[in-house]
């Protein structure tokens, strides 16, 4: 019985340090034929000669592109374009990380179980480390709620190293790149918008990745108190950088799929557009009752807030 083929997309950048361990743990995959398309981002350091290497060690598996600078979401998305739909399933990955040998596997067999046909997106936690490979906590945790579009427009709950694509969603979001992608959050963030909209989200709550953490790389998953945990979110939504985001890919994402969306779902969205452009009293009565939610109780009490101060 031939293995499934898997297309692993690496985009790298002055990630020399880890670099080894990351591509060792895709090596080390089971149970399935892997493929590694690597795209380097500019590095200055020494990663571009590390891949090299690599490649003439492995030059049926590993493939590598040299580009510019684009930043991290230009990047996945360029390789997006230069991975050709002839593989089984579409997997990201980070630099730094350290993969369980059967991730794959495992995010493939959950794939398989359901049909081929539709959108489909497996994700999972993490089992967070720091830079020495020592256990911090699990995050995150299983969502609670539905993992829809109504969760999406506000909240990504997919981290992307762990994202694996069926072939029909890798040609769906690779037909469909923005032109624009200052409007897009997050390549990851995007994904799970599209797939929670149009099909089905798989959540894995068995960590299949040691997801490192270090100085250039602390995401939501640190351990705070609730005290901390209100500031810096509060902080992370209403500062200059983070004002309309997620309205702006909400929008984006309404423009390009709306055809594609159900009538309610439409409708619903309309109508998180149109209640924002009404007074505080008016957006104050939409945010009480609005369909969309995040996970945690406190950011949903901050996401209508937001909402009320016209940030969101």
């Amino acid at each position: 019985m031939n293995q499934p083929k898997v297309c692993v997309m690496l985009s790298t950048y002055n990630g020399v340090k880890y670099i080894d361990e990351q591509i060792e743990s895709l090596l080390a995959q089971s149970e399935v034929e892997l493929h590694i398309h690597i795209r380097d981002d500019g590095s200055s350091d020494g990663t571009v000669q590390k891949i090299r290497e690599y490649t003439k060690s492995y030059p049926d598996q590993i493939h590598v592109t040299e580009g510019e600078n684009v930043g991290v979401i230009g990047s996945f998305f360029d390789l997006m374009r230069q991975t050709q739909p002839v593989y089984d399933f579409y997997a990201f990955c980070d630099q730094d990380d350290v993969w369980k040998p059967h991730k794959l596997s495992r995010a493939v067999g959950k794939l398989q179980s359901r049909p081929s046909d539709i959108l489909l997106l497996y994700c999972s936690s993490t089992q967070m480390v720091d830079q020495d490979l020592n256990h911090l906590n699990i995050w995150p945790n299983m969502p609670p709620k539905p993992l829809s579009m109504y969760n999406a427009v506000v909240e990504n709950c997919c981290v992307g190293c762990t994202m694996v694509l069926n072939l029909v969603t890798f040609e769906q979001i690779r037909g469909n790149i923005p032109s624009d992608l200052t409007q897009v959050i997050m390549h990851d963030w995007w994904i799970y918008l599209v797939v929670s909209s149009l099909g089905e989200v798989i959540f894995d709550e068995e960590p299949m990745i040691l997801y490192r953490q270090h100085q250039d790389n602390v995401l939501g998953g640190s351990d705070e108190g609730w005290i901390m945990k209100w500031k810096n979110r509060w902080e992370r939504f209403v500062n200059g950088n983070n004002h309309f985001i997620l309205s702006k890919q909400a929008e984006l994402f309404f423009r390009l799929y709306k055809k594609q969306l159900s009538s309610e779902q439409q409708r619903d969205l309309q109508h998180f557009f149109i209640q924002l452009g009404r007074n505080g009293m008016g957006r104050m009565g939409y945010a009480s009752k609005m369909p969309f939610y995040r996970h945690d109780s406190l950011d949903n009490v901050v996401l209508k807030l937001i909402y009320v101060l016209k940030k969101v």
